[in-house]
Order: C-alpha cells, then sequence, then structure tokens
C-alpha cells in the first residue's frame, strides 16, 4: 500500500497546486477522465468558444435593424466543432503527459481510474487500464473531484438517446430541431448556440421563468427575449421521453394539459451534482451537505484533519474563477501551515454567456427582501446612454442595489451586450468598499462608451443625504 505526502484527486484546479516548491513532497494526483477538469474540457471554454461564432450568425438578423443587410449563407458546424476541440483535447492531454512524463515531475505518480475512500485516509484507485485497483495513502489529501450533469428521473428518458451538456458539443451534424429540458445557464448559452446556427429550439422549463436564480426583473426580461426566438415552454411537468418516427418526443403536462414536444435531439440541462457520492468521502469520515457538496471551513478544510477540498465538490457557486481562488487558498496552506490564509466568497460574480448576456453580484432585490436588509435601487437602460442609441438596443438594463446610509453596494445585475465586461468595475467595488458615489464622481467615464451605463445607475442610486 503505497504511502504520500499528498495525494491530488482531480487534474482541474487541483492540478494547479503543484508547483516547483512540491519537488521535496512524494506526491500522487488521481485522474478517472481527461485532465483539465470541467471548463476546459466540456465547460467554461469550449462553450465560449462556440457562443463566439454563434454571436457571429446572429449578426445579420440585427445588422438589418440598423440599414445593414447581411445573410447568413452557412455554419460549418464539424469546421468550428474542429477547431474548438482540436486545440482543447491537446492540451488535456498535453497536461496528462506533463505530469505523467517530465522530469520536473518525477516525484509525481499519475493514477487514472476511478477512486473510492475506503477507510479513513485511504482511497482506492480501480486503475482504468484494466490492471486491478491500487489503495492509497496519505499525510494529506485535496480532493478536487468536480461535479457531473444531473438527469431527471423521467420514464423512457434512458432509452430515447439524450445528450448533457458533456456529450452535446461533440455531435457530428446539427440538428434540424432540439429540445433543451432545462432553464439554467447551460440552458440559456446552448439555445443560443443553436437558434444563432439555424436550428429550430424548443426549450422546456419546468417553472414559470428562464434563469429564475437571477434577479427577478432579470429572469423576466430574459424569459420575454428568449420567447422572441424559440419555442419556450413555461410551468411544464415531464410526464415521459420517446422515441418516434421522427426522433425524440417529450409528452408533457402544462397549464393547457397534456403536449407533446418533439425533436430531432435532446439536450438535458437540469443542473450539476457533486461528485462525493462516488469518492464515497463518508467512508472516510466527511461530511456533506443534502446537495452533496463537501464540507469544508473557510480554509477549505474539511471535518477530516489534513484534507482538504476545493471547486465543485464542496463549492455551491459550481465556478471556475472560485476553484481558482480556493486553489490558491489551499497551495499557500499546504505550503504554510503555520500561517493560514481563508478563502474570500463574499463577493463571487458570475455570467452566462447566452443572448443577450448576463452578469451579476451580490444580493438580488428577492434576497435583500427575504433577509430584512435595507436597501435602495436603481435601473439604467441600456437606451439611456449615447452607446446604448448606437447600438438601438431597448431591452438590455443595469441594475443596483445599495445600502442608503453608506452607499455601498449591495448587488448588480446587468443584461445586455458585454454584460460580464461591464460588471467587474462593480465587482472591484465591493471588493474594495469604494461606495457608490465616490466610484461615481471621483474618476473619469469615456464619453460616449459603455461604461456610462454602471456611472448613471450609480448616480441614479436614492442614497441617505447624498444628492445625485
Amino acid at each position: 500500500m503505497p504511502h504520500y505526502d499528498l495525494v491530488i484527486v482531480g487534474t482541474g484546479s487541483g492540478n494547479s497546486i503543484l508547483d516547483h516548491r512540491f519537488a521535496d513532497r512524494k506526491v500522487a494526483i488521481v485522474e478517472k477522465g481527461v485532465f483539465g477538469g470541467t471548463c476546459l474540457n466540456v465547460g467554461c471554454i469550449p462553450t465560449k468558444m462556440f457562443v463566439h461564432p454563434a454571436d457571429l450568425a446572429a449578426t445579420p438578423e440585427r445588422a438589418g435593424e440598423l440599414g445593414v443587410d447581411l445573410a447568413l449563407r452557412d455554419v460549418r458546424w464539424r469546421e468550428i466543432r474542429d477547431r474548438v476541440f482540436g486545440r482543447i483535447d491537446s492540451i488535456a492531454d498535453g497536461g496528462r503527459r506533463y505530469r505523467a512524463e517530465h522530469e520536473d515531475n518525477a516525484h509525481v505518480t499519475v493514477y487514472e481510474g476511478e477512486a473510492r475512500f475506503t477507510g479513513r485516509k485511504e482511497l482506492t484507485v480501480r486503475l482504468g487500464d484494466g490492471s486491478g485497483e491500487e489503495t492509497l495513502t496519505a499525510e494529506e489529501f485535496v480532493l478536487a473531484a468536480g461535479g457531473r450533469a444531473t438527469v431527471p428521473d423521467i420514464p423512457g428518458l434512458a432509452e430515447v438517446g439524450y445528450h448533457t451538456s458533456d456529450t452535446v458539443m461533440r455531435i457530428d451534424e446539427l440538428p434540424r430541431r432540439a429540445v433543451i429540458l432545462g432553464s439554467g445557464f447551460v440552458s440559456a448559452e446552448f439555445a443560443h448556440v443553436f437558434a444563432s446556427f439555424g436550428v429550430e429550439v424548443t426549450v422546456v422549463a419546468r417553472s414559470g421563468a428562464l434563469l429564475r436564480g437571477e434577479d427577478d426583473d432579470v429572469s423576466r426580461r430574459f424569459t420575454d427575449l428568449a420567447a422572441r426566438r424559440y419555442d419556450v415552454r413555461l410551468d411544464r411537468r415531464t410526464v415521459r421521453a420517446r422515441r418516434t418516427q421522427g426522433g425524440i418526443a417529450l409528452d408533457l403536462e402544462g397549464p393547457g394539459g397534456e403536449e407533446t414536444v418533439e425533436g430531432d435531439l435532446l439536450l438535458v440541462a437540469t443542473g450539476r451534482r457533486p461528485n462525493s457520492d462516488l469518492l464515497d468521502v463518508a467512508a472516510t469520515g466527511i461530511a456533506t451537505l443534502p446537495s452533496g457538496h463537501v464540507v469544508v471551513d473557510s480554509r477549505q478544510r474539511t471535518g477530516v484533519d489534513g484534507v482538504y477540498a476545493l471547486g465543485d465538490l464542496s463549492s455551491p457557486h459550481e465556478l471556475k474563477h472560485v476553484a481558482n481562488h480556493e486553489t490558491r487558498v489551499v497551495q499557500h496552506n499546504l505550503l504554510h501551515p503555520d500561517d493560514p490564509i481563508e478563502s474570500d466568497h463574499r463577493f463571487v460574480p458570475h455570467a452566462v454567456f447566452t443572448a443577450p448576456q448576463i452578469a451579476s453580484v451580490g444580493i438580488t432585490e428577492r434576497d435583500a427582501a427575504a433577509r430584512g436588509v435595507r436597501y435602495v435601487t436603481a435601473t439604467q437602460e441600456y437606451g439611456g446612454i449615447a452607446y446604448g442609441w448606437a447600438m438601438e438596443d431597448t431591452t438590455g438594463f443595469a441594475k443596483l442595489l445599495a445600502d442608503p446610509a453608506t452607499g455601498h453596494l449591495l448587488g448588480a445585475h446587468i443584461i445586455g451586450p458585454q454584460a460580464p465586461t461591464l460588471l467587474q468595475p462593480l465587482i472591484q467595488a465591493m471588493s474594495f468598499g469604494l461606495d457608490a458615489r465616490s466610484m461615481a464622481r471621483g474618476q473619469y467615464w469615456i464619453h460616449p462608451a459603455m461604461p456610462e451605463l454602471v456611472e448613471n445607475a450609480l448616480l441614479a442610486l436614492p442614497l441617505d443625504g447624498q444628492p445625485s
């Protein structure tokens, strides 16, 4: 039974922990799939590499409103797909070869296979080459095993041949019709991609709105705009899935009774769950939340001494930038146990790269009301700034929430072009304690540029005793 100083499970953000400072430690890395984790292989990076050409493909429809007549002649799907994975697959393979073969990693042993805990700080790996099992022990573990797509328990679903975000980007041909089951960010992004490429899209949502985790005003606006682009079915319960002569059908029950939607491709986008059950973390004494997330403290420590967890395995945020931040914390704490640092999850932003783009940080108005937080709010439409006039944007807006006494921002929510970029200065203000009025009046804002959306929203906040 080999014993290590450190075992890292998962090669997404966890793989970034090791650098030259760990050269004096005996280390093992365990990976059950491909190197690079969710973000590189099936998440943030490849999806955005599809979203960008989708944005280009959607340009002709919008350009006509501005007096520029364009036409979309063709979408070369395989060329787009192969450009994406031609880059990504080589990066993943290069990462594996570097850890397994490079002289810099002579102190590192790579185990490729599925791992599960079989005792306290005892991990058994079923090797992927079929050669059997290997049981490892270690002084310290870092669990960075990520998560996976969830699939609802719907009669017939297992038999019809569905896709998840893990597989849909590698299809050989675009379907003529696609049905997307789910109403979150995965659904929103792929609906935009497929619709922009000429696919007839139907989105089936269990709830009464799309992206319902966003601020209510943003969710309502996006739901309305999405319904103009593709078929949106809200408040639907999926009764069964079945194969038909024409493709895949979902039988639904909704406000109008029974109905059926049909497509050539079915994408199940109903959420993700952490892989704590696959690791059987309970066998080593680690606690999990009802959601399956591993319980950690502010230093990313689990309840078992010497075992850390990070990323989607333990973070409800399930965002790459959060995993990267937690990786830096774990790395520091492994190297400097007598001078530990804590993760900072106060102002975690997120973005949805759909059309229009959406970005958010902090609390929503719904959150504020539920918590009894005193707040004021202001909304600035894109159409109210000069660059918004240039774009003829009539749907986008920025919405801010602030403490009326201090002017400190509590939340910021933007829907419209370049929303993630426009959100960044607001994240910075929240992180460094800059109040809204100081932020608005203490610097120049380029005119006529899109950041004036943020400037005007800040100035519109009705703060106590502070004139606009």
